[in-house]
């Protein structure tokens, strides 16, 4: 047979896919199919994704079978929607992606009901008509599912909290190959490993979400020279402080290039970026934002009141694919001397070669543990540090070792599922602490005792 039909695994015994195909509605696929790369490749176009088996999964049914399938042969899988957030030994020897799984319900009521393949654009849009919102992220171009598992730090995390707090139920094929429901009474403790702790108790088919009743907001970003960050960033250390639960800001050394897309205010220097979201009365935002427009010449102001479709106006993310190198931590305090640490390596005259470096407050409903216990561990943390740069500019990475290592004194230890996922021993113990990590190693030797999930694995290996 050829290797269109037959996978030789591992321990060289035979594996037919003739038999998985019979049993899916959806294609599967190997390296020397055409529809392969289309499949496999993430949205990080620096990424190698080259599992052995692709499976376009049609239906629950479909992950369900690929799992079982993957138990009896000795095969891993793993899993990819939209292919944001992926790492390489993570997608196992079958991976299964999910971006057909498509369905959106949303009930004028205040829920929804998505499919693991949704990104949030298509919910937001589906939402807006009844005055609601989801607790999307910086970009609706992300996937709803990968995102809220790993927690769902958003523009709103301040008055709203995490996105997983806000999960009504789970549609999740085990990895002992059984499609179950997740609730609070419904197998909780799936319940609990599937909001914080990523792929690694199962495969989301399907998730169902409270919304909040937001039609508009007030927001966007405000930008500066790079010669005036450091005067507007001291600033925004004490005026955010001060800020009501009703705001949420960040802010974000720029260095875009002149291509398409990019405002000409903005290309070709370093910037500062600004963001700032309120949830309350325009009026009163309006003019706490006005306190920082004061601090120094405003090139480009974006900030204004919105339509809830416009969030992404807020951190105006990219959405083309990329190759990026992106990591992150989280930070205990962001004081004046951590300023002036972040200042020299990243601020005007550095010679910086990153794309963009943020630093987002937290706090608020951020750092309130939800009414019901999830595996999302960084509730004490109250500002994170992002550095993306591009692949593969071999002075990207080394500089932003330098970066963190220059933050070492304000650095909790810790690093968000979605901004540093699990796929090691070492990410894993960033992500999670060691109650959880067993935790969640138990949760996945109970439902998957095989070790078919791939990004069970890991967590296994760091709680051992």
């Amino acid at each position: 047979m050829s290797l269109s039909t037959d996978l030789t695994a591992a321990q060289g015994a035979e594996i037919p896919l003739d038999q998985l195909r019979a049993q899916l509605d959806g294609p599967v696929h190997v390296p020397a199919d055409e529809a392969y790369d289309a499949l496999v490749t993430p949205w990080n176009l620096a990424i190698p994704m080259r599992p052995a088996v692709v499976v376009a999964a049609r239906t629950a049914r479909d992950v369900a079978a690929t799992v079982r399938f993957a138990g009896e042969h000795g095969l891993t899988a793993g899993v990819q929607a939209t292919g944001h957030g992926a790492v390489s030994s993570l997608a196992g020897r079958v991976l299964v992606t999910t971006a057909e799984l498509d369905e959106v319900t949303v009930h004028p009521s205040g829920w929804a009901r998505v499919g693991a393949g949704v990104k949030w654009a298509r919910v937001i849009e589906a939402a807006a008509p009844h005055g609601l919102a989801p607790l999307c992220g910086s970009s609706s171009d992300v996937g709803v599912v990968g995102y809220t598992a790993g927690g769902g730090v958003g523009p709103l995390i301040r008055t709203f909290g995490l996105a997983a707090d806000r999960v009504r139920a789970f549609d999740v094929v085990t990895g002992d190959g059984e499609l179950r429901r997740a609730t609070p009474t419904e197998h909780p403790d799936l319940y609990f490993a599937l909001r914080g702790g990523k792929g690694a108790a199962g495969i989301v088919t399907a998730v169902e979400f409270d919304l909040v009743h937001l039609p508009r907001f007030y927001g966007g970003s405000l930008y500066f020279d790079g010669v005036d960050a450091p005067r507007v960033i001291d600033v925004w250390r004490s005026w955010s402080a001060a800020l009501p639960e009703q705001a949420t800001t960040s802010f974000a050394l720029f260095q875009l290039p002149p291509i398409p897309g990019v405002p000409p205010q903005l290309a070709g220097r370093l910037t500062l970026g600004l963001r700032f979201a309120w949830t309350g009365e325009t009026g009163r935002g309006a003019r706490l934002l006005d306190e920082i427009r004061g601090v120094a010449p405003v090139i480009l102001d974006d900030a204004a009141i919105k339509p809830y479709t416009a969030i992404d106006s807020v951190h105006a993310d990219p959405v083309d694919p990329m190759p990026i190198i992106d990591p992150a931590t989280l930070l205990t305090d962001f004081t004046a001397e951590t300023a002036e640490q972040l200042l020299a390596l990243a601020g005007p005259g550095s010679g910086s070669p990153q794309v963009l470096v943020e630093v987002r407050q937290l706090g608020g409903a951020y750092a309130r543990v939800g009414q019901h216990p999830s595996a999302f561990d960084h509730r004490d943390a109250r500002y994170s540090v992002l550095v993306v740069g591009m692949a593969p500019d071999p002075a990207t990475r080394p500089h932003a070792e330098r970066v963190f290592a220059a933050l070492t004194p304000w650095d909790t230890g810790g690093v968000w599922p979605n901004f540093g996922p699990p796929h090691d021993v070492d990410t894993a113990r960033r992500a999670y602490r060691p109650d959880t990590l067993e935790r969640l190693a138990e949760i996945s030797r109970t439902y998957d005792p095989r070790g078919v999930l791939q990004a069970g694995a890991c967590i296994r290996a760091a709680a051992a």
